[in-house]
């Protein structure tokens, strides 16, 4: 809780895993930065090797349709924060579960941009995890 008595501003825990911790990095690099930030491109060329492309594109493509379909702020913490916005856990969820469910992605969207149109981001969600699931991911130590 926060001196406020109200709702933590930071409720979500940094994800474990390298992949979804270094696309929360990346997309946070973009919110603040733009889609083209070098430093987010090097994160997915760190994270996929030589396949970064498609992933780096459907991302960008993402935060755009994103950005575009919200009618409200969007919150997100500073790239170095260790732990993550609801609305950043909101996202992380988005992308990582279109691909097996459309239409709970779909109501979290709605839910995110306060929108009900989010045909678009949807889309490229759903794609995005689509890339996720055929790129090849080095695997460390």
């Amino acid at each position: 809780m926060n001196k406020s008595g109200g709702v933590p501003c930071l409720p979500a825990p940094m994800p474990h895993d390298r992949t979804t911790r270094t696309i929360l990095f990346a997309l946070r690099r973009m919110a603040i930065h733009g889609v083209r930030d070098a430093s987010a491109c090097w994160l997915m060329l760190d994270l996929f090797s030589t396949g970064f492309r498609r992933p780096l594109v459907l991302l960008r493509a993402f935060m755009l349709e994103l950005s575009h379909a919200s009618r409200g702020p969007i919150r997100l913490a500073p790239c170095c924060t260790p732990r993550m916005t609801e609305d950043e856990s909101l996202i992380m969820r988005i992308l990582f579960g279109a691909t097996n469910d459309l239409g709970a992605a779909e109501d979290l969207l709605v839910e995110l941009t306060r929108n009900p149109g989010v045909s678009e981001p949807l889309s490229a969600a759903a794609a995005f995890g689509r890339s996720l699931s055929s790129a090849a991911i080095p695997k460390t130590a």
